[in-house]
């Protein structure tokens, strides 16, 4: 570890949603829009997404995480945490965390993106019910 006192910065987007993340020396707390992890995702599955960086690196008891997210669902949200817990904690230490993360994927942004709709279709790519009448 280089440099641990600081405040770091990262951040992260996923389908529509886009987090900034913040990360300070401390005991490990996520705090995610003012609100506990536990408290703000109620699946455990999304819980062990954002903290997968932190698993990785070996540094889930160093940082307090602070999160402001918006936009997109739940899943997205963690995608989009994720993403920002990765590229901050690069700037904690680019040289031991960079090969670690980028091996695990974490540092490429996802770009699956909802479809637009089409004209003349229902969806993007459903169509009208056909009928020969």
């Amino acid at each position: 570890m280089a440099k641990v006192a600081g405040k770091f910065y990262g951040t992260g987007r996923r389908k529509s949603s886009i987090a900034r993340v913040f990360l300070t020396a401390g005991t490990g707390k996520i705090t995610i829009n003012k609100r506990d992890i536990d408290e703000y995702f109620g699946l455990e599955t999304l819980k062990v997404v954002v903290r997968q960086p932190l698993a990785l690196t070996g540094t889930a008891d160093k940082f307090d995480i602070n999160v402001n997210v918006h936009g997109g669902g739940f899943t997205g949200q963690a995608g989009a945490i994720r993403h920002g817990i990765s590229r901050a904690l690069l700037q904690v230490d680019a040289d031991e965390y960079r090969v670690m993360l980028k091996k695990a994927g974490y540092l490429t942004r996802d770009p699956r993106m909802k479809e637009r709709k089409k004209y003349g279709l229902k969806a993007a790519r459903r169509a009208p019910q056909f009928s020969k009448r």
